[in-house]
């Protein structure tokens, strides 16, 4: 490296190895760590480990934002709008008796999928490297 290099900040690293996107997806999906598979991925609900306590990869800059909300409505909203179509064709509840029912499940399928979505989330990021500007480069917030 020459010298003009390192006063820009450069730094020489090793080559990375190779990171299975497939395979960080399904250790994410199983909330776990998207390197050794083994350490939870969340300390809380959905709250991100600082890092992983079996192999202490570093996890908590990887950052999902408001992907995986999006993926859980379109999943949730997927299940929920057949099934609301499908019991008014076969039964025809009353309105009362679809306003009892539906919106408690949108809540609940809701609440049990957005943990498994930001999972993998979590692991695909983490597979494809999209965080490694922001721990170069901090914001300044």
């Amino acid at each position: 490296m020459s010298e003009n290099n390192k006063t820009l900040g450069e730094v020489a690293t090793s080559a990375p190895e190779d990171r299975s996107v497939f395979q960080a997806l399904l250790k994410g999906l199983r909330r776990k760590c998207p390197r050794c598979g083994n350490g939870n991925i969340f300390r809380k609900y959905v709250t991100v480990n600082d890092e992983c306590a079996n192999c202490s990869e570093e996890l908590s800059h990887i950052r999902a934002d408001d992907i995986p909300p999006y993926f859980t409505i379109t999943i949730v909203g997927h299940i929920v709008v057949p099934g609301v179509m499908w019991s008014e064709q076969a039964w025809s509840p009353s309105l009362m008796t679809h306003v009892a029912i539906w919106p408690a499940l949108t809540l609940a399928l809701t609440m049990a999928i957005l943990p498994f979505v930001k999972g993998g989330v979590l692991g695909v990021l983490w597979a494809l490297r999209m965080f490694e500007d922001e721990k170069r480069f901090p914001s300044k917030a």
